[in-house]
């Protein structure tokens, strides 16, 4: 096994502990405008998941298929850091009213 894959093994565990703490911490969130955004990142940490397991597969795919996935990467990506930041603005709002 070369370097590449055991990267994808960390990889792949550091997102399912992520996405196990991204479950945990939902059931803190019981609605309003943190429950909202919470829900949009819990998805995309689903999304993101289930791609880091896949990764090791990704060598057998077509070049179209393969450049598609990685424009959703990156799709994906921007939105998670879009939600991320518009979620850590409403709660600094929150905070200073």
């Amino acid at each position: 096994m070369d370097i590449a894959n055991y990267i994808f093994i960390i990889a792949a565990a550091l997102m399912a502990y992520c996405l196990f703490l991204v479950l945990k911490l939902k059931s803190q969130f019981s609605g309003g405008l943190v429950g909202k955004y919470w829900k949009y990142l819990t998805v995309l940490v689903i999304i993101f998941t289930l791609g880091y397991f896949a990764l090791p597969f990704f060598n057998q795919l077509p070049e179209h298929i393969l450049r598609l996935t990685v424009a959703g990467v990156f799709v994906f990506g921007a939105l998670y850091v879009l939600i991320t930041i518009k979620l850590i603005k409403s709660i600094i709002e929150a905070f200073s009213d």
